[in-house]
């Protein structure tokens, strides 16, 4: 049997009668289908987890506070702000702001690709 939209193709010999063999064949092709496509989600679920989270190794900076240089740096979209002391009361706008705009603008380039 030959599954024509992803190409799977699946033999079975191991019965006396053909109707047999194909009942066998549909079955592993059915199995195989759905391991496919369990495997697909999974990697899908895995993909967004790991753009969530990250790897969670130490090289894998999101931000940079330099005090003696009053600076803070988003590594993720590269934004550098020099008012360290106004981020660190709680002025976050334009941290906040660069980045919703910068994951717009990633999530319209994703739409684009597909």
């Amino acid at each position: 049997l030959i599954h024509k939209p992803t190409g799977t193709v699946v033999e079975c010999q191991q019965e006396r009668s053909q109707f047999q063999n194909r009942d066998k064949a549909m079955q592993l092709l059915r199995s195989r289908l759905y391991e496919e496509k369990v495997r697909e989600q999974e990697e899908a679920v895995t993909a967004e987890r790991r753009s969530q989270v990250g790897t969670g190794m130490r090289n894998e900076r999101i931000r940079t506070y330099n005090f003696p240089q009053g600076r803070v740096t988003d590594h993720r979209i590269g934004l550098t702000l020099y008012k360290i002391d106004a981020v660190m009361d709680g002025d976050l706008d334009e941290l906040i702001d660069a980045l919703v705009t910068a994951d717009q603008a990633q999530r319209m380039q994703e739409g684009r690709a597909e």
